[in-house]
Formats: C-alpha cells, structure tokens, sequence
C-alpha cells in the first residue's frame, strides 16, 4: 500500500490538465471554484477507476473505434477550453457573482477533463494492477486502492487550492489574471495537441 501511494503521489503531482484547471479556477474564481472544480476531477478519476476494476476499461483498449472516439472529444474539449482562455485575458470576468453558475461550470470542466480523456482510462488499467495481490479476490483490493488515489488526489489539490487562495488577491489583478489566462490556455492547449499526437492502446 504504500508503495501504491507513493508512486499515485508522485503521479498526481505531475503537471497535468487537471492541475491548469483547478489553479486558473481558483485564481480567476476563486477558492470555491476551484474546489468544485477538485470534485470534478475526483469525479471523473472515480469513473474511469470504477471501469478499470470492473473490467470495462478493457474494452476501451480493445477497441480502437471506441478508443479513438473517446480520444478526440477529449482533443477537441481541451482545445475548446484552451481557445476559450486565451479569448478571455484580458476582458472583463464576466462571471462574477454568478457564484453557482461558476461552480457548476466548475466541476463540469473537471469532470469533463478527465472523462473524456482516455489516457486516464489506461492509466487505471495498466497501473492498478500492478498492486494488485497475485491470489485472492483482487475487486475489493482494486477498489480500496483507487479509494487511496481518490483521497490522495483531494489532498494534494485542496493544498494547492490553500496555497493559491493566499497569494490569490495579488494574481487577481487585470494584469496577472490576463497573463494566467494566457498561461492556462496555453497549457491546456499543449495538452490537448500532446493527446491528439498519442499513439493508441
């Protein structure tokens, strides 16, 4: 188990789609957006760890139409995101106060993000596995080791969201919003364009 964890730990600290999305949610809206935007997240990982446990991510990787699919609405979601970003620096926030609009938007590009993303889907089919015990029924312990990715995931990001909300007054300024709209934008289209390049299963 503990290997599991360190090896998730390091694997969920690495920059990522998820990672551009919950520091520019919560620098641009706030704490709370960028914490739905966290559960989105979660909530997309818990689908896809769901799947590998229940062997239906193997159907994914079998199927090259069914993978390719999955692949390019993952593309073209990170693509839209990414434009959608740039076409924002620099203009007004046109979504404050609009605090439950925010935070459904919110947890849905999270979601989204990590739904439609079949890396995320083999990720979960080929890394649970490898801790999973040789004998013995392997769902339950498959379950409670994508239970301690899921713990691990919200603790690492609600420190990440700690950490932007107190040097976030200062990077809320026209200026350094602009300029993270810039940044997450690029990023995420960086992703995207990396996923679109990815081989298959």
């Amino acid at each position: 188990m503990f290997e599991f964890a360190l090896a998730s730990l390091v694997l969920i600290a690495i920059p990522g789609p998820d990672q551009a999305l919950i520091v520019r949610n919560a620098l641009v809206r706030g704490r709370v957006a960028g914490l739905h935007t966290m559960l989105g997240g979660a909530t997309g990982l818990l689908m896809h760890a769901t799947a590998a446990a229940l062997g239906i991510s193997a159907l994914l990787a079998a199927s090259a139409t069914a993978y390719t699919s999955l692949k390019v609405a993952g593309v073209a979601y990170l693509l839209y995101l990414g434009m959608r970003m740039l076409r924002a620096a620099g203009q007004p926030d046109t979504e404050a106060g609009e605090t439950e609009l925010s935070a459904s938007r919110s947890f849905s590009q999270g979601l989204l993000s990590n739904a439609m993303n079949p890396k995320v889907a083999l990720f979960f089919l080929t890394f649970l596995p490898q801790f999973l015990p040789e004998h013995g029924p392997q769902l339950p312990a498959a379950i409670a080791l994508a239970a301690i990715f899921e713990v691990l995931y919200l603790a690492w990001f609600s420190a990440t969201i700690a950490i932007v909300d107190i040097v976030g007054d200062w990077l809320r300024r026209p200026r350094a919003r602009a300029w993270m709209e810039r940044v997450s934008g690029g990023t995420l289209l960086g992703f995207g364009a990396r996923l679109a390049v990815s081989s298959g299963p």
